[in-house]
């Protein structure tokens, strides 16, 4: 007996072609009628199986385009069914085998979900443009876009751990540490368990820094511990070691390159090994990986160079309020909301439109050819006044002037 072949059809492939390759014309009429577009998110379709509406794919190929996809199986249940309730005479075949993409043919895949039959009919108008608009586009853009996707279906996956983490140092000496904050998300049961805590170098309480805030006594979730250096070292390194046992660990930054040196100083010493920058193509068992919240950001505003957001920024535009940033524990638990936000989301194309409509290529006359947000500048700075704003503010050279390259 030959292997079954499980994969994705292309969306277009089976709404356009399929029913013109079938043997009996007579078919054609009920399978047509089953994919239409609002029967497919009606709530008695026989794909649909939650509350969330109809579940599809959307599937990046190698070349970065993407597509929306139905699932092998999807398609099998399809004809089964027209069979089974007599719709159809006979049970009728299968699209050819060339149409079907396997995982050599696809970069990733994650779920989609469409209550309407309008969301669904924007997102293939949505998909199409932004793959014109992404030929050429920036390797570096390209390969972030590709992370953020991974991100998204290892965390509907609900495995591991997700673990937000944040230093502090004195800033007249980095060297010295001052806080570590962490907050994390794992699920037990399908059910979702938060954590998270704050230290202070008890030796270090007092210290002044001169270039940032003095945050350190105004963590928002809970009590903040104050240890000595000791202990402080001890605790992050059980910290650690505790959550590989549960699986992969996804280590969260906003900005990952210091947090790291923190946690391999001699400060620190945290057990990381196996530490890994570059995800794989499928959910792992374990490990330790690395993500970047300002790199997922990046990809979802469509930002192809050096010019990534402070945490701040970030959360402004997702969002997500923030209060006494600068301190670790705050930092670390709104570097967690940035991730979940984007990670619980639509497919980058869809949750940046969703986000900010008509903000990139041709809907924003200031814009950038490509995929990249056009901000406004009250959007940019919390402390550009609402007046401003109303009379229409625009930097001398146009809005393609505008610096943003200073976060904070």
């Amino acid at each position: 007996m030959a292997p079954v072949v499980l994969g994705y059809f292309r969306y277009t492939d089976i709404w356009f072609e399929w029913h013109q390759a079938l043997p009996n014309k007579e078919d054609g009429s009920p399978l047509k009628a089953i994919l239409a577009h609002d029967s497919l998110v009606h709530p008695d379709h026989p794909l649909r199986n939650g509350k969330h509406g109809i579940e599809m794919y959307m599937g990046t190929l190698q070349n970065f385009e993407t597509r929306l996809l139905f699932s092998s199986a999807q398609v099998e249940y399809i004809r089964a069914w027209l069979f089974a309730t007599k719709l159809t005479k006979t049970l009728i075949p299968l699209p050819y085998s060339d149409c079907l993409l396997t995982e050599s043919n696809l970069r990733n895949v994650s779920p989609i979900y469409f209550s309407n039959g309008g969301e669904l009919r924007n997102s293939l108008k949505k998909i199409e443009k932004n793959n014109k608009r992404l030929k050429g586009a920036n390797p570096i853009l390209k390969s972030r876009r590709q992370t953020f996707e991974l991100v998204r279906t290892f965390y509907a996956d609900k495995v591991g751990v997700w673990c937000a983490c944040d230093f502090e140092a004195w800033d007249r000496d980095h060297s010295l540490l001052t806080e570590f904050g962490w907050s994390l998300v794992r699920w037990k049961d399908g059910k979702e368990i938060s954590e998270q805590g704050h230290l202070v170098v008890q030796e270090r309480r007092n210290y002044s820094n001169t270039y940032v805030p003095n945050n350190r006594e105004r963590y928002n979730f809970g009590e903040t511990e104050f240890i000595d250096k000791n202990q402080f070292k001890k605790r992050i390194q059980g910290l650690i070691s505790d959550l590989t046992k549960n699986g992969p660990l996804y280590l969260v930054f906003h900005d990952n390159n210091q947090d790291i040196k923190y946690l391999n100083s001699k400060a620190v010493e945290a057990p990381l090994t196996g530490l890994a920058y570059m995800l794989p193509d499928a959910t792992p068992d374990d490990g330790i990986w690395v993500i970047d919240t300002g790199d997922l950001f990046a990809a979802l505003e469509g930002e192809p160079g050096g010019n990534k957001r402070g945490l701040e920024r970030v959360c402004r535009h997702l969002q997500i309020p923030t209060e006494w940033l600068h301190n670790a524990g705050n930092d670390a638990h709104y570097t967690l909301l940035a991730l979940k936000t984007m990670a619980s989301g639509d497919p980058v194309d869809l949750q940046r439109e969703k986000r900010w409509p008509n903000r990139t290529g041709e809907g924003a006359p200031h814009a950038p050819k490509g995929v990249k947000v056009e901000f406004k500048p009250w959007e940019e700075d919390s402390d550009f006044s609402d007046q401003e704003g109303m009379v229409g503010y625009e930097p001398a050279g146009g809005m393609g002037s505008l610096d943003i390259s200073n976060d904070e």
